[in-house]
């Protein structure tokens, strides 16, 4: 049987960080999806309610790379008061070619946090404006940091506002996004006063209820909604949705079964068969992004195996070359 490699989360955070190399390693990731060539199944999600709680499992075989990935990601939301994180979780990459277990990745989330934040970074460089003086992100989380620094990846940007319910939190969060980002970040007590200053906008809350309503958007708005990924949450009003002039999300099946769209179908403000556009055929050049300065444009992000695929081949095999890991003899 062949040995496994065991990675620590330190040793991963030292073979990857939120880049531009890993932005376009999903962005490369999302075209293959986009192509067809991905095998990718529904995710398995458990809901845990008592323990206000849920696991999801994703997966992705991607042709041309040497393994695929399988991860687990708890997110349990009682944990801060813990203190402890509110994800958590690890990877397991097996060998594309006999199936066996090649490496167990102990990331506690961390290549999630950062295949995220890239995505974002994806969706900011074809749908947000050209010319972003302001962004703003809604939650106060890691994502809400990460995805922060992703989007002055793609976009230069003179300042960033911060929205959360605590402002407490929102006031920690902006402090490490200046840090991250070398950018001044302030916190705003108002959601739609700041939308108001925004040329683009991340949201990264776990809220089952619209945060972002049809009142505050604004020609030439942009908005990434990335917390949307169970059926029971919902950051976007499903008015925005139908108004929107340009709807993207990663995977269609996923933002209708998981997603901001499968509120607005729901709602009946959208037909079932409403066109979408997914991002990969975008990155492909296949459908075009934003087209015009003064559209309001909308991307959502469930999440995909493939992005968990790529990043988790791609920190295997930096962790290789650097000689890093516990290998076990199986």
């Amino acid at each position: 049987m062949p040995d496994i490699l065991v990675l620590t989360e330190q040793e991963l955070r030292d073979c990857v960080t939120l880049d531009a190399g890993a932005v376009e390693i999903v962005a490369s990731a999302f075209a293959t999806l986009a192509a067809g060539r991905v095998a990718m199944p529904p995710i398995l999600r458990m809901d845990m309610p008592d323990r206000n709680g849920e696991v999801d499992v994703k997966t992705a075989y991607v042709p041309g790379l040497d393994g695929f990935a399988v991860k687990t990601s708890p997110g349990f939301f009682d944990n801060p008061g813990k203190g402890l994180p509110t994800t958590s979780g690890l990877m397991t990459v097996h060998s594309a070619e006999t199936g066996f277990v090649e490496a167990i990745l102990l990331d506690n989330g961390y290549l999630t946090d950062v295949r995220t934040a890239a995505a974002g970074a994806v969706a900011a460089r074809h749908m947000a404006p050209e010319a972003v003086e302001t962004v703003g992100v809604v939650g106060a989380g890691m994502q809400a940091r990460l995805q922060m620094k992703a989007f002055t990846l793609s976009r230069p940007v003179d300042r960033i506002l911060v929205w959360a319910r605590d402002p407490e939190k929102a006031k920690a969060a902006a402090a490490d996004i200046t840090r991250l980002t070398g950018k001044q970040a302030a916190v705003s007590d108002s959601l739609a006063g700041m939308i108001r200053q925004c040329q683009a906008v991340v949201t990264t809350t776990p809220s089952r209820r619209p945060l972002i309503e049809k009142s505050m958007l604004h020609p030439g708005l942009h908005i990434t909604a990335m917390g949307s990924d169970s059926p029971h949450k919902n950051e976007i009003a499903p008015e925005v949705v139908a108004e929107a002039d340009l709807f993207v999300c990663d995977k269609h099946e996923q933002s209708a079964r998981l997603g901001e769209l499968h509120h607005a179908v729901g709602a009946g403000l959208v037909p079932e068969d409403m066109p979408v556009v997914e991002l990969g055929a975008v990155v492909a050049g296949r459908s075009p992004g934003r087209t015009e300065a003064d559209q309001v444009t909308l991307c959502d992000l469930t999440g995909t195996g493939v992005q968990d695929t790529a990043i988790a081949v791609h920190a295997l095999k930096v962790a290789r070359e650097k000689g890093f890991g516990a290998v076990i003899s199986n």
